[in-house]
């Protein structure tokens, strides 16, 4: 295929395309995995948000990049949507002005990027075309300090259009989690994130389920909301572990609301987190 000169939609490994972008001077995260579906509404946002927790309740860095710029909901999870970035300037080699942004922390010390921390109210809008969004996402890697993170969740918007090509080409990626739900069409939903996964040669560490079932509190019999669920056919044929079934719970939703993510304990992600530990 002949080259048409523009890298950021090509799906091509070629030795045009630039190098992975670099985190800024004194910047450090070890492993980055993303969290992506091939549908929105799915709960990819409350999944990051859990493993993130989880992880670093284990004892490592945690950080979170928000990378659904026009839709972030990262910072109301932890209770940080009236936050705002902290801007550092400082002169670069040539002498000019710089600067760059302090990541923001939660109560137990997950770093976090997301525009609703740059934005002058939370509920501003963002309307911005794709280039401009993708150039955002590359910022939060490249003009954010960091500090030694053990483990990024990228939260991706739903798709496979510019934000996850982004992520997948400018930041170096040790693999993806695919979030879905029980419902019919999630062979589509999966198949769509692994074939672009394919495409760029990352790894895909498994499959989180959300809303897989309600537990009723009576008798704890699991009611099947979207009916009899096809994930353990999905991942049989795609070859990919199935890492968790999460239900749909009360408490989960009224934590989140209330900006206490961090309060819960997730037993059922503990073989996802363990995945993620041994990247």
């Amino acid at each position: 295929m002949a080259c048409g000169g523009s890298c950021s939609s090509c799906e091509s490994n070629c030795s045009k395309k630039p190098l992975k972008e670099t985190l800024r001077k004194g910047a450090s995260v070890k492993k980055v995995i993303g969290v992506v579906s091939g549908k929105g509404g799915v709960g990819k946002s409350l999944v990051t948000s859990l493993l993130a927790c989880a992880v670093q309740k284990s004892g490592k860095r945690a950080a979170i990049l928000d990378a659904d710029i026009t839709g972030p909901s990262i910072p109301k999870s932890f209770g940080l949507n009236k936050i705002k970035a902290e801007s550092m300037s400082e002169k670069n080699e040539d002498g000019s002005e710089g600067g760059y942004l302090l990541s923001v922390k939660s109560k137990s010390g997950i770093q976090m990027m997301s525009m609703n921390f740059l934005l002058p109210e939370e509920n501003s809008p963002v309307i911005w075309r794709g280039p401009v969004i993708g150039g955002a996402v590359k910022q939060f890697w490249t003009d954010v300090m960091w500090e030694d993170v053990d483990f990024m969740f990228v939260d991706c918007p739903p798709g496979t259009g510019d934000v996850p090509l982004t992520v997948f080409q400018s930041m170096p990626v040790d693999g993806i989690i695919i979030v879905s739900t029980p419902q019919q069409l999630v062979k589509t939903i999966v198949e769509k994130a692994v074939n672009m996964a394919n495409m760029m040669n990352i790894p895909v560490l498994g499959i989180i389920e959300n809303m897989s079932y309600v537990k009723c509190p009576d008798c704890s019999k699991e009611i099947k909301i979207f009916g009899e669920s096809h994930i353990e056919e999905t991942c049989k044929e795609f070859n990919i572990p199935l890492l968790a079934r999460l239900p749909m719970e009360q408490n989960t939703s009224a934590a989140v609301d209330a900006g206490n993510i961090e309060e819960l304990e997730i037993a059922e992600l503990k073989e996802a987190v363990e995945k993620v530990l041994a990247v």
